[in-house]
């Protein structure tokens, strides 16, 4: 009699045991009329949120707004060095983002920019290069578009641009 309850109480200490473990199976966005509606919560990457939802959904091309608080990294693009001068904001509110969803090299492209603000209530802004979902959530929606869009790298600007097929 005393195999079962030791067994029983091996379960429920073991590492691997379900019960014992807290599972985040919240879902992370649903459909609506217009796309998708998706919210993220404490410590959800934004970009690969996005990215996954795009190739699982097989979005052809989309824009995204949203709102929330984030860890962010935002990026100046440098016409000499063709690259972003990254700066990073923690703990801030995103009091706006936007952008588009599209393909590039049959994988996705995001091009994201964003407003944040601090508790001080100043305002930082641009290219988005990153973003965690900090303290609460980040409420996106994802407004789809009927055609496949593609992003070329275009010289001399030195940047991917959204090709509309022209």
């Amino acid at each position: 009699m005393k195999s079962p309850i030791i067994l029983f109480l091996l379960l429920l200490v073991l590492p691997g045991n379900v019960s014992a473990q807290k599972m985040d199976t919240t879902n992370r966005y649903i459909k609506v009329s217009t796309g998708y509606l998706m919210v993220l919560r404490q410590d959800d990457n934004v970009f690969e949120n996005l990215e996954k939802l795009a190739e699982t959904e097989k979005i052809q091309s989309a824009n995204i707004s949203g709102m929330g608080f984030v860890n962010a990294k935002f990026g100046f693009f440098n016409q000499k060095t063709k690259e972003y001068d990254p700066k990073e904001f923690n703990d801030v509110e995103m009091a706006g983002m936007s952008g588009s969803i599209a393909w590039q090299k049959e994988k996705v492209s995001l091009h994201i920019h964003g407003v944040v603000t601090d508790k001080t209530f100043r305002a930082f802004g641009g290219h988005m290069l990153a973003a965690t979902v900090s303290t609460g959530s980040v409420e996106i929606l994802v407004t789809t578009h009927d055609k496949k869009l593609e992003r070329i790298m275009e010289e001399p600007l030195g940047a991917n641009v959204l090709n509309l097929g022209n």
